[in-house]
């Protein structure tokens, strides 16, 4: 791959960029059980995620209105705590612990990595979560993006091929100038399609310790980095 063409890199931020399972979790213990959330919350935090594809479905088919993904998490949040039988929370508690989802921690190499790509391109979040909430993890997680792309701007969500096209247009590039960051296989498949150049990052535990997928990249992938320190090894970035 010519790296001379790469003049942004846009980054999935769920799982390749944050911690999500981790950081829900880690709260959930800290915080919320004390608050009165007595759950195995390594479960609930792998719940919560697990209902985020079929949420998303039920919007592109139309069986749900346009939602960003906090409505969405909060649909989904709704749901386990009456199935986890939770009581007491007030509306504003709901709300709060809504909002883990605005504090996920980045894995421990996306600082300094990002620090380093960043000198030789645009650097840009590319997720399904919404700007607010992408907005206020990168101001948690001290995230140096030369700029917050969603898909909420597209009022799509990825894989769908819009989400792409409408983040290189914004960009004022050729989608072949923008190189797709991510940890998932299908994410990538989906920027390639749309002319995007693509980059596998490993995280072989953002599902916990018995993860199964996203564990070996796609042969079609342009780089495969074991983070993102390595990436910019890789594109020869000091």
């Amino acid at each position: 791959m010519d790296t001379s063409e790469i003049k942004a890199m846009t980054f999935d931020v769920f799982g390749t960029v944050v911690d999500w399972r981790g950081s829900i979790i880690g709260e959930g213990k800290d915080v919320w059980t004390a608050k009165g959330v007595e759950v195995d919350w390594d479960q609930f935090a792998d719940e919560w995620r697990g209902g985020y594809g079929p949420a998303m479905n039920r919007v592109r088919t139309g069986e749900l209105p346009w939602m960003n993904i906090d409505a969405l998490h909060r649909l989904i949040l709704d749901e386990l705590l009456e199935r986890y039988q939770v009581s007491g929370l007030s509306e504003g508690d709901k709300q709060e612990l809504n909002r883990v989802w605005h504090r996920l921690n980045p894995w421990p190499d996306v600082s300094s990595g990002l620090a380093r790509l960043r000198k030789h391109a645009i650097v840009a979040s590319l997720s399904n979560g919404n700007v607010a909430l992408l907005v206020n993890m990168a101001r948690h997680g001290g995230l140096c993006w030369d700029c917050v792309l969603s898909a909420e701007l597209a009022k799509h969500y990825k894989p769908d091929p819009e989400v792409y096209q409408i983040a290189a247009a914004l960009l004022g590039l050729e989608p072949h100038q923008v190189l797709m960051v991510a940890a998932h296989n299908g994410d990538l498949q989906a920027s390639k399609a749309v002319g995007f150049k693509t980059a596998f990052v490993h995280r072989p535990r953002e599902h916990g310790p018995d993860q199964k997928s996203d564990l070996v990249p796609d042969p079609a992938v342009d780089v495969v980095a074991e983070d993102f320190n390595d990436l910019a090894d890789c594109l020869g970035i000091q």
